[in-house]
C-alpha cells in the first residue's frame, strides 16, 4: 500500500533555504572525524545565568502552584518588574495591564506578531542583512516581505528617502533592530525619530526588536524606540533576558509598547500557546529587579573579547572595527572572494574556525561574515593563531 502524499504548503516552500542548519551539519561531520573546532558563528553566550537567577527558579520549581497553567499574558508581577525596569532603564512608563506582554522568548512573538495584522500578499519593511524571522514571520502569515537595504555607507540604517512611495503606503509592519544584528550597528534617539515620522506619514506600525540594548561598550548607551514622541502611538518593541542574563535556553522576554498591538499579538497567543511556565517568570523577575553587577561583568568580559579578537585580526592583515554593542564582529571577506559561504567553508576546512556567511542574513549580507565572541579568550587567542600566515 502507498503511503500519502506528502505536500509542503506554499508558505513553507516560501521560506528560504535555512543556511544555518547547514553550516551545523559540516561543524558535526568536521567533529566526527576528529577535527577541533572553535565555533565563532553561534549567537549563544557561554557565560553562565546567574546564580540569584537559577536559585529563585529553583525554589519557585518546588512550588505545586506553579505547576498549573500560567496566565497567557505572563503573570503580573513579572510585568510590573518589566514596567520598573524600562522606567528605571529608559524613563519609560507603562500601563502594566496593556502595555507589557510576557513572550517564550522574543522570537517567538517576533514570528507571531505578523498573524495578527497581515492578510494574503501586504507589505511588511524588513531590514537586509537581518535576524531571518522578520521574513520568516511574514511569510508564513502570507504577508510579502520587502526588503530595506542596510548598507555600509548609510552606517548600516536603511534609508526611508529611497523606498518606493507606493510600497511605502501600502506597508503594513516595519521591522526594525538597534544595537544590530548582524552589522553591530548603532543610532542615536534622532534615528528613531525619523522612524516615527516615516511610520506617521505611512500609517505602518513599527516593530523594534532591542535584545542587544545593554550589550554596550566605550561609553554608548542604548536608547530605547519608545523613548522618542509619539513612538508608543504607532509601535512596540521586543526585548529578551537571553543575552543581557545569559538566559538563551530559559525563553522568557516580553514585548512593549501600544496597546492595541500587544493586544493583537495577545489574541494570536491565546489560540497558539499556554504561557511561560511560572517558575521561569520568578526567575525573570529575578534577573530584572535582582543585583545587576552580572550584566557590568558580562560587559567587561566580552569587551576584551573584543579587543582581543578585533585587534588580532587587525594585525593578521584585516581591517575590522570594534563595535559598540552586540557580541558580534562584521567584517568583509578577503577580495578574493567573492562568496561569503565559500570564504567561510574554506577557513572551516582549513583552520576549523567557524565564522557565519553575511549572506545567510540576507542577500545584502554577502561579502560579510560574522564573528560572534562567545568563545573564551584563550579560544579567541587560538583562532588568531590558527588563521596566523593564511593566505586568503
Amino acid at each position: 500500500m502507498e503511503g500519502i502524499k506528502m505536500q509542503y504548503s506554499q508558505r513553507i516552500q516560501r521560506i528560504p533555504y535555512y543556511l544555518f542548519a547547514e553550516i551545523d551539519r559540516v561543524i558535526e561531520e568536521k567533529k566526527s572525524g576528529g577535527m577541533d573546532i572553535i565555533n565563532l558563528g553561534i549567537g549563544d553566550p557561554d557565560l553562565p545565568t546567574p546564580k540569584n537567577i537559577i536559585d529563585k527558579f529553583c525554589l519557585a520549581a518546588y512550588d505545586p502552584e506553579n505547576h498549573r497553567y500560567p496566565s497567557y499574558a505572563g503573570m503580573l508581577s513579572f510585568r510590573e518588574s518589566v514596567a520598573k525596569w524600562y522606567r528605571k532603564r529608559f524613563g519609560v512608563s507603562l500601563d502594566v495591564e496593556n502595555e507589557v506582554l510576557t513572550l517564550i522568548g522574543s522570537k517567538e512573538g517576533i514570528a507571531h506578531i505578523p498573524l495578527a495584522f497581515i492578510n494574503p500578499n501586504d507589505i511588511v519593511l524588513v531590514p537586509d542583512p537581518a535576524y531571518p524571522v522578520y521574513k520568516i514571520g511574514t511569510i508564513l502569515a502570507d504577508g510579502n516581505p520587502i526588503e530595506m537595504p542596510l548598507l555600509e555607507e548609510n552606517e548600516f540604517k536603511p534609508d526611508f528617502s529611497k523606498i518606493d512611495k507606493k510600497i511605502a503606503e501600502n506597508a503594513k509592519i516595519l521591522f526594525l533592530s538597534y544595537p544590530n544584528n548582524p552589522t553591530t550597528a548603532v543610532v542615536e534617539k534622532g534615528f528613531f525619530k525619523e522612524v516615527v515620522d516615516f511610520a506617521n506619514d505611512n500609517e505602518i506600525i513599527v516593530c523594534h526588536d532591542a535584545p542587544y540594548s545593554e550589550m554596550t561598550f566605550d561609553g554608548y548607551k542604548a536608547p530605547s524606540f519608545l523613548e522618542v514622541n509619539g513612538a508608543k502611538e504607532i509601535g512596540v518593541e521586543f526585548h529578551s533576558l537571553s543575552k543581557t542574563y545569559n538566559m538563551t535556553g530559559w525563553r522568557i522576554g516580553f514585548v512593549v509598547g501600544n496597546p492595541e498591538i500587544i493586544s493583537g499579538l495577545g489574541r494570536v497567543k491565546e489560540n497558539v500557546d499556554s504561557g511561560v511556565f511560572q517558575a521561569i517568570q520568578y526567575a525573570g523577575i529575578e534577573a530584572l529587579t535582582g543585583p545587576q553587577d552580572s550584566v557590568e561583568k558580562n560587559r567587561r568580559i566580552l569587551r576584551e573579547r573584543r579587543d582581543i579578537l578585533v585587534d588580532g585580526l587587525n594585525d593578521l592583515g584585516w581591517d575590522v572595527k570594534k563595535p559598540k554593542a552586540t557580541f558580534y564582529l562584521w567584517f568583509r571577506i578577503p577580495k578574493t572572494y567573492k562568496s561569503s559561504i565559500k570564504f567561510s567553508r574554506d577557513l572551516l576546512d582549513r583552520t576549523g574556525v567557524v565564522m557565519t556567511p553575511g549572506v545567510g542574513f540576507g542577500r545584502y549580507g554577502e561579502g560579510f561574515v560574522r564573528c560572534a565572541l562567545t568563545q573564551k579568550k584563550e579560544r579567541l587567542e587560538e583562532a588568531l593563531e590558527r588563521m596566523r600566515g593564511l593566505r586568503l
